[in-house]
């Protein structure tokens, strides 16, 4: 059974979601976003413990009806960095070699099946991966925006694209020493996947569904109520 520490960063303030409130509290399906992005670890005896770190001054989490095993950790102002502060709260519990699962606190429909595929099509990893969906759509690079707005410069071959998902799932040590690695240089990697790849240590791909998606906009929030609907016909 493959046993896994969670961490997630949930200190971001959503700016293009549009409103007030940020979007992980944003009320989905009687639940906040979070509150669906947590249930498939809450609910999981292989999750040792799970760190949220959040923004200071967080007046939503606490109000949530959330069991005792989640712990709180600061958040930093870039996404690495919350999730190092939330590492450093494992620290002297979690191995080296333990793993670490990092989800979106704004991804709420994680399916309990792609969650297997990931455990146990990393288990025997030396380095660990992410979840993902293959490009399927045309892409176009844009030019900068002039007077008539922005039209294309170009289109990017799809092949061997992927979009990157959460849950990720990296080793304690090695992706506390990337993390550590790129701070230091001055980098700041968009998921762990980059940090891990900067070391030297390349992610594997696990296939997941693209109805994982992340809550940025309104639009997305929609997306993601009808998605939960259909699951639970």
């Amino acid at each position: 059974m493959t046993r896994y520490w969670l961490v997630m960063p949930a200190a971001g303030a959503g700016r293009r979601f549009g409103a007030e409130t940020p979007k992980q509290y944003a009320a989905l399906e009687g639940r906040t976003v979070i509150e669906w992005a947590l249930a498939p670890f809450l609910g999981d005896s292989r999750c040792e413990r799970i760190v949220v770190a959040l923004a200071a001054g967080d007046a939503h989490f606490g109000r949530l009806p959330l069991r005792s095993r989640v712990t709180v950790a600061a958040g930093g102002g870039e996404r690495s960095e919350s999730v190092r502060s939330a590492l450093a709260v494992l620290s002297g519990e979690a191995a080296a070699e333990d793993w670490i699962l990092v989800h979106d606190a704004a991804r709420p429909c994680l399916e309990p099946q792609d969650l297997e595929h990931l455990l146990a099509g990393l288990a025997s990893d030396p380095t660990g991966g992410l979840l993902a969906v293959r490009v399927a759509d045309t892409l176009k690079r844009g030019s900068e925006e002039g007077p008539a707005g922005t039209r294309v410069a170009g289109t990017q071959e799809r092949a061997g694209l992927w979009r990157a998902l959460t849950p990720q799932m990296f080793r304690y040590g090695a992706l506390c020493a990337a993390l550590d690695a790129a701070h230091a240089a001055g980098r700041y990697p968009s998921d762990e996947a980059q940090a891990l790849e900067w070391a030297g240590q390349p992610a594997r791909l696990i296939e997941g569904a693209a109805s994982n998606l992340k809550v940025t906009t309104a639009a997305d929030l929609l997306l993601a109520g009808a998605i939960l609907r259909a699951r639970h016909v």
